[in-house]
């Protein structure tokens, strides 16, 4: 996956608030419609290419919620798959794990890897929210934030090693802050990530150019469009730190309908940028999130 690729994952999450919309909606068995978010690429709660302060699910600070997801990216030398489900706790903690699939099908020939050469990579992942409340705190412009932890590992440690990795598994810390203006139907997050990985982790960690945590800039924003449609985009910022295999950063816009509490899907279009040497990895984007 690549910098741009970020967009695999942006349609993911801005799905999450896309029923944020209006608080009268509010029900005393659960949060708002949406309010429990999407899953985004590495199975956090929230954004769907970043990463956002919410817990997934939709209980409350009494309750416990919990999701499934699938995903699907298609690109025109490359396919994305991912899968994971999460748990919500007291709408404070939240615990999360995710199998990710970066497939290169014809391309894998191409570079040597073989037909069909397949990354797969297991996420998982841990959040607590410290501080506001990102939809019920109307009255104040404080933002939910959280802070997040995921552990990544590769299984292609030895080709990782061929293309320049450092290794084939790491640790990425991240703090993000989440706001939901009802009165203007906006939805806004920012998350700053400290990170080693190459294209999430699916080309390992580190690498000749650069082996040091470097921090990384994830933002979303979306427009309410009802309170069940969000519409908007995210940008995510990569490292580069593999020599000969540059990184972009990622960038989509997404729009996501919910159903219901129970099922809502997500539809992006992505431009990933270049992947392995490969340009102009622009696809759509598509996943669907079941749970409570």
């Amino acid at each position: 996956m690549t910098s741009k690729s970020g967009v695999i994952s942006l349609a993911l999450g801005l799905a999450m608030t896309g029923s944020l919309a209006e608080a009268g909606d509010m029900e005393t068995s659960g949060k708002l419609l949406l309010t429990g978010g999407v899953t985004n690429v590495e199975g956090a709660g929230g954004g769907g290419l970043a990463s956002w302060a919410t817990v997934t699910g939709y209980g409350t600070r009494d309750e416990w919620g919990a999701n499934a997801h699938a995903t699907l990216v298609q690109l025109p030398d490359y396919q994305f798959r991912a899968g994971g489900v999460s748990v919500g706790f007291h709408d404070r903690v939240e615990v999360s794990y995710t199998r990710q699939s970066f497939d290169t099908g014809d391309t894998g020939a191409k570079l040597g890897l073989g037909q069909g050469f397949t990354f797969n990579q297991d996420v998982v992942g841990a959040k607590v929210r410290v501080l506001g409340d990102a939809v019920y705190a109307q009255d104040s412009w404080v933002p939910q934030v959280a802070v997040g932890v995921q552990w990544k590992k590769n299984d292609q440690g030895a080709i990782i090693k061929a293309l320049g990795g450092k290794d084939d598994q790491g640790v990425d810390y991240y703090v993000a802050a989440t706001k939901v203006l009802l009165n203007q139907s906006l939805v806004m997050s920012g998350a700053l990530r400290a990170t080693k990985a190459n294209q999430t982790g699916l080309l390992g960690f580190g690498g000749g150019k650069n082996d040091d945590y470097q921090v990384q800039f994830e933002g979303s924003a979306g427009y309410l469009v009802s309170k069940r449609l969000l519409i908007g985009a995210e940008y995510r910022s990569k490292p580069d730190n593999l020599v000969g295999l540059k990184e972009d950063d990622w960038v989509d816009v997404f729009a996501a309908y919910a159903f219901n509490k129970n099922l809502s899907v997500t539809a992006a279009y992505a431009d990933l940028g270049t992947i392995a040497t490969f340009k102009d990895q622009r696809g759509l984007y598509l996943s669907i999130q079941a749970g409570f």
